[in-house]
């Protein structure tokens, strides 16, 4: 039975059970508004994110690895599916309901195949500039996205120039820009200096930061309170959440059809790919803090299950959330138990409580998720990646511009060429250092940036990245460069530290610059090549024609050149 019983269960460690029972209630008060409010930003009915924050939870509690991460409704993968489905199916339609589904189930299988074989490394195919900048292109989609609720707009399409023109053409001040605006203030408020405040007047970093953290739910109930003492959705025209679906759904799975399938395999494909850096990095930052190690497979088989479920109890898709895992930390969880007790009170709440929030006024909800929203713009992880390398600079800005105005399949897949372009060039004109011997050392280094001793008609030559048909031309084209530079050279050492591959074109054109050179008298030699190249080498024709010799270390070559060197008198 150990082998079907996750290891946090089989070995719990009862002392934690006190603060794992408290941290899932108070994450579910906590969460409450932030799911009704994602599920109405995925385009959904309010009552699908507190759905989807009952039995996924649970799959993801009983299959990740991680010990407090949080599974559920999130921004990313709210603001995917409404991105991607608005312009297929009206939002809240059954056919929109039904495709959202979908989405959830196909992305669900393809991280759990993803789990079973092991390919967790896929992870890492997004750079973190990349990542920062689709986060950041996100989150501004987002906040467009809420300002028709903030400013009680009716744009005519759902694009940031839409909204910014039904903005502009809006002559007064109705009541729901009111109830926004004083929300946005007292969020931002606790967001930038409540914090600070209660700590200075003695409060702990931990209760504090909890504070912090209540703040949205007081909020809410505030917003409702005001709402229903005033009678401000019939008098005043306050948009509220509306109906919400007493109790819980039956399970119902819908099978995609051939055609949904491929109207959507772009968007499964990128929500798995998001979903599964998001789930990783975030579970590896919370291992880091707690001094715990992840599974990247166990990630994906947790988050595959979680979404599979979602979409027979929702059809709202998943996914590990930062705010979310915040807040279950913030709260005390020490292990999955936290999330499974979150899920047993969410259930009790879908069960008879859910309807306390149909008054809720939708700009309260708005001003939430624009406040959590405005924090994910990640400003100074672009601007550091842009002091240090203009490349990946780029490839974020591209990557958050074409997310907000081309969208999101388009920003990311610009994020992709960039970084891919960036590899080739970088790989396709690589360092070439000619080196020399600092003195008195077996040290070896550029002898434009090191007075290094040099030996007169040898050329010590020192390629700092793998050979393959994109870089030669470089290569060939620096080495003709330094010949001419020096017309008495005779022996040509390529240094292959740097090295790890050299692939069959590379290959050949060595055996044919080894021929070119002892046409001309020049012997070619290599050093330091490495155990896996070699191993290729030694049955090409390079190694059988070469014209010099293998030296283990440049050290060596340089002895054997300096004393074959006639002596002076």
């Amino acid at each position: 039975m150990k082998r079907f019983v996750p290891a946090w269960i089989a070995a719990y460690p009862r002392r934690h059970l006190a603060d794992d029972l408290l941290a899932g209630v108070l994450v579910t008060i906590l969460v409450l508004p932030q799911s009704l409010g994602y599920a109405l930003l995925a385009g959904l009915p309010p009552q699908a994110g507190l759905y989807v924050s009952i039995f996924p939870v649970v799959a993801y509690a009983l299959f990740g690895s991680s010990m407090v991460q949080a599974v559920g409704p999130v921004a990313i993968t709210s603001i995917m599916t409404w991105s991607v489905l608005t312009p297929i199916a009206a939002p809240g339609s059954p056919e929109y309901i039904g495709l959202a589904a979908v989405l959830s189930l196909a992305s669900g299988l393809l991280l759990l195949a993803c789990g079973l074989l092991r390919l967790g490394f896929l992870s890492q195919l997004l750079s973190r500039p990349v990542i920062a900048g689709f986060v950041s292109g996100s989150a501004v989609l987002i906040v467009f996205s809420q300002l028709k609720y903030l400013f009680g707009l009716q744009p005519a399409g759902s694009d940031a120039f839409h909204v910014v023109s039904a903005m502009l053409e809006q002559t007064r001040i109705d009541a729901n820009t009111v109830i926004g605006a004083a929300a946005i203030g007292v969020l931002g408020f606790s967001r930038l200096w409540l914090g600070r405040l209660l700590r200075g007047a003695g409060m702990g970093e931990r209760k504090a930061s909890f504070a912090v953290r209540l703040m949205p739910l007081l909020v809410v109930v505030a917003g409702t309170l005001a709402v229903v003492g005033g009678n401000l959705d019939r008098q005043y025209g306050v948009a509220t959440v509306g109906h919400i679906v007493e109790g819980l759904p039956a399970f119902s799975l819908i099978l995609p059809a051939f055609g949904d399938l491929r109207t959507l395999a772009a968007p499964i494909l990128l929500m798995t790919l998001i979903g599964m850096v998001q789930n990783i990095s975030m579970a590896q930052a919370l291992a880091v803090k707690r001094r715990e190690r992840i599974d990247a497979n166990a990630e994906l088989l947790g988050l595959g299950a979680a979404n599979v479920v979602a979409a027979g109890f929702g059809g709202m898709p998943v996914g590990g959330g930062v705010s979310r895992s915040a807040v279950n930390v913030a709260a005390g969880a020490q292990t999955p138990l936290a999330s499974i007790v979150s899920a047993l009170a969410m259930l009790l709440v879908v069960a008879g409580a859910a309807p306390l929030f149909e008054r809720l006024p939708l700009a309260v909800l708005a001003a939430s998720i624009i406040v959590a929203a405005l924090t994910m713009i990640d400003l100074r992880s672009l601007r550091q990646a842009w002091q240090y390398d203009r490349a990946d600079g780029l490839a974020a800005a591209c990557t958050g511009l074409g997310v907000f105005l081309l969208g999101l399949e388009a920003g990311i897949s610009l994020g992709l060429l960039f970084s891919l372009a960036t590899l080739v060039y970088r790989s396709s004109t690589p360092h070439i250092a000619v080196l020399g011997r600092i003195p008195d050392s077996e040290h070896f280094r550029n002898v434009e940036r090191h007075h290094a001793e040099t030996i007169p008609g040898v050329l010590l030559l020192r390629i700092d990245e793998s050979l393959f048909f994109g870089n030669l031309s470089a290569v060939e084209t620096r080495l003709t460069q330094e010949l001419e530079k020096a017309p008495d050279t005779r022996e040509v050492v390529l240094i292959m530290s740097a090295v790890n591959r050299v692939d069959t074109t590379a290959m050949e054109v060595l055996t044919d610059l080894n021929r070119d050179l002892r046409a001309r008298d020049i012997r070619l030699h290599l050093a330091e090549v490495k155990g896996p190249v070699q191993d290729r080498l030694v049955q090409s024709p390079l190694w059988q024609e070469l014209s010099g010799r293998v030296f283990l270390a440049v050290n060596d070559a340089f002895e054997a050149f300096s004393a074959a060197r006639p002596k002076a008198g």
